[in-house]
């Protein structure tokens, strides 16, 4: 069995103002940097044998301020990044109804296998690079306490398997930015959540961005990108 901590990295421009990110390497805004330092000082007591983050800026920052407090080394891997959401990378939801309303009714069906051309990845290829980051990670380090700093598409991935959520669906737990997510991994495929989206150190902190309204506006399938 190995003890998974999987964190959200801190908050972005695009957060914000729900531009989608995906690949992009957007840096963390002021209140992601804070998010970061809180995230510090609620872990800082704890022991993790593994640190892992993916290789954009947004995790890295936000996994630094604990990495130096405890002395952890972090260990970059892009398997661990988020979806890629192809040509509708970098732009807001008005922007993709114009430019492209075609791709966009196709999006919001929440087809497994449907791909965004400009090297998008379908929900179900990127499921499957998700958990094959996961179970090699786990598997590699039994019995140890692992830190993973990544993003919040991977974490719904990680959400729906083990609460059983078919992937064409909507999304349907909270993942807040920097907050904290534990789980008892016991073989390939198979793990326990114990904690999700505990984000109890970001009290005092500007309030989320939320997606509720452009679910309602734009579709049932929209979530943070």
């Amino acid at each position: 069995m190995a003890h998974l901590t999987l964190i959200r990295h801190g908050e972005t421009d695009s957060n914000r103002v729900h531009r989608f990110q995906g690949q992009m390497d957007v840096p963390l805004n002021a209140t992601g940097l804070l998010q970061a330092e809180r995230l510090a000082e609620r872990l800082a007591e704890e022991r993790f044998d593994v640190g892992v983050v993916s290789d954009l800026s947004r995790t890295r920052a936000t996994a630094a301020p604990l990495a130096e407090r405890i002395g952890l080394t972090l260990r970059q891997d892009a398997r661990w990044r988020e979806q890629h959401f192809g040509v509708f990378e970098g732009q807001q939801v008005p922007d993709i109804l114009d430019l492209h309303p075609d791709l966009w009714a196709q999006w919001v069906r929440q087809d497994a296998d449907f791909a965004l051309p400009g090297g998008g990845e379908s929900i179900r290829a990127f499921h499957t690079r998700v958990w094959s980051a996961l179970d090699a990670l786990a598997a590699a380090h039994v019995g140890q306490r692992v830190l993973v700093v990544t993003h919040g598409g991977v974490l719904d991935m990680v959400w729906r398997t083990v609460r059983g959520q078919p992937l064409s669906s909507a999304r349907q737990c909270a993942i807040p930015n920097a907050g904290i997510n534990r789980l008892h991994w016991h073989g390939p495929g198979r793990a326990e959540i114990d904690v999700w989206a505990d984000d109890a150190h970001l009290a005092g902190l500007p309030p989320q961005p939320s997606t509720v309204s452009l679910s309602v506006r734009y579709g049932a399938g929209v979530s943070a990108p």
